[in-house]
């Protein structure tokens, strides 16, 4: 039986720009941490302004926000929605 699922990767604002696209998928046979979530961004992306978008990015996992933990203890399971929503300016 196939285990494979998909994560779902949605950019906002900044971040969409520099991907050039406003959500991608990944399949993934099991979770990954957000830390392989990046790199894997990364390596998609590369020549690219989006590693140093998301490097400043908040990060979602489903509704939780994430970006105050350390990326590498951060599980992304598979089925996820993961958002990366740049600093905003305004008031």
């Amino acid at each position: 039986m196939d285990e494979t699922k998909v994560i779902r990767v949605r950019y906002w604002a900044a971040a969409r720009s520099a991907a050039g696209t406003a959500e991608e998928t990944l399949d993934v046979d099991g979770a990954l941490t957000l830390a392989d979530l990046r790199a894997e961004l990364v390596r998609r992306h590369a020549g690219s302004r989006l590693p140093e978008v998301i490097a400043v990015c908040s990060v979602l996992v489903g509704d939780r926000p994430v970006s105050s933990h350390d990326p590498a203890a951060v599980e992304v399971p598979g089925g996820a929605v993961v958002e990366f929503l740049p600093p905003f300016a305004g008031g």
